[in-house]
């Protein structure tokens, strides 16, 4: 579950971690009020309008600005509040901009000694640990960064057995070339953000940038937080913070039905039972020709409603020119989803794209003779490499 920028932030500040303070609003008016009372509480006079999206590259979209009085804040929130927001991130379209974060101006003006880096913790999938990676060069994009100058990022794997230790905080610091003040408190700051990291059962926290100021505080400027959907059950309060707007409709429909999918840029629409098989399933579809349009699978019960419900969310992807059901049939016997498939059809009246059905396992050939002579257009398939040539011969 991603969060957006202000809500991964309170999360930061629960565990220790320091934070450029901001409020977030939905209006103009909300805005310049905000603003008001930040001044308030740091003194600051200037302030920074962000665009709260789940996406990357705010600032060269335009969802990233400096108000330098009142009156700018007001005009440049309502500029941005109601924008389609483009970044390299979104799609061609953009995401709608709902809400802005007012933030404190932390570049004080007329100051220079300040520094900029990039600090993420996340998984290393190589080896199974969860890992810290720094670079010097923050407010850039990481990517870039490891493009051109890779001798300029650092890792740091933590031990689960023993957690991050004290040692670890220090050579971070260290190999960010700080020292003094500065040292002491990025040392508390990655210490902190570990922590955050590993109670929040996220599976990823990325600050870019993060400060020093110009007085040596170290700061987290922005909050890139995505939590671990499994493990939700233990943070009910997280649950709050979703925001569905930002999320693609028809994958939170697909939630809301119980269904496991994940939307993808293809032309074949995928059914099918077991992750395994879905990811074998889509290979197969490649191999044919064709690309999957999501990964789609109705779990061990395909009955009849569960059925039609799945071919209700992949028949809102105009992109899709065929459909493959691909069943294995173990705790669920064959013909009780041939059934079902025959039922939804029916139920849902033409289905204008051409549908192939394998379905192996537990009554198989029963399952096969219910749709040949369902006397609906479905095909039937058996074997892998059959269901293979059906969805490559209706594609051509």
């Amino acid at each position: 579950m991603n969060l957006h920028e202000y809500q991964g932030k309170e999360i930061l500040s629960t565990f220790g971690v320091k934070i450029q303070k901001g409020i977030v609003v939905s209006s103009p008016e909300e805005a310049v009020a905000a603003a008001k009372t930040l001044t308030e509480e740091t003194g600051t006079g200037w302030h920074v309008l962000k665009a709260q999206v789940h996406a990357g590259g705010r600032g060269k979209g335009g969802g990233v600005k400096l108000a330098k009085n009142l009156a700018e804040v007001e005009t440049i929130a309502g500029q941005i509040i109601g924008m389609q927001l483009i970044t390299p991130q979104t799609s061609a379209e953009g995401k709608k901009v709902h809400q802005v974060l007012v933030a404190e101006d932390v570049y004080y003006p007329g100051e220079t000694e300040t520094s900029e880096f990039y600090i993420s913790v996340l998984l290393n999938r190589t080896t199974g640990r969860n890992m810290i990676m720094y670079s010097t060069e923050g407010g850039m994009d990481i990517e870039t960064v490891a493009e051109e100058t890779p001798h300029l990022i650092f890792t740091e794997e933590i031990d689960p057995a023993t957690g991050m230790l004290p040692f670890q905080a220090r050579r971070v610091a260290f190999n960010l070339g700080l020292s003094g003040a500065a040292f002491k408190d990025m040392t508390k700051f990655v210490s902190a953000l570990y922590k955050a990291y590993d109670k929040s059962d996220a599976s990823l926290f990325e600050i870019n940038p993060v400060l020093k100021t110009s007085d040596n505080k170290i700061l987290a400027v922005d909050a890139k937080v995505t939590i671990d959907d499994n493990a939700l059950f233990r943070h009910k309060d997280y649950l709050e913070l979703r925001d569905i707007r930002e999320e693609n409709p028809i994958e939170v429909e697909a939630d809301a039905l119980g269904l496991n999918y994940v939307d993808l840029e293809g032309n074949v629409g995928c059914m099918v039972n077991g992750a395994g098989l879905a990811m074998a399933t889509m290979d197969l579809i490649k191999q044919a020709g064709g690309e999957p349009a999501n990964f789609l699978d109705v779990g061990g019960t395909a009955d009849a409603s569960r059925v039609e419900a799945a071919f209700q969310i992949i028949l809102k992807d105009p992109e899709v020119k065929a459909i493959l059901i691909n069943i294995f049939g173990g705790i669920v016997r064959c013909d009780r989803v041939a059934q079902g498939v025959i039922d939804a059809y029916k139920n849902m009246g033409t289905i204008n794209v051409p549908i192939i059905v394998r379905l192996q396992g537990t009554n198989a050939d029963i399952a096969k003779e219910l749709i040949d002579n369902s006397g609906l257009d479905v095909q039937s398939a058996v074997e892998f490499q059959e269901a293979a040539d059906k969805v490559q011969a209706v594609l051509a």
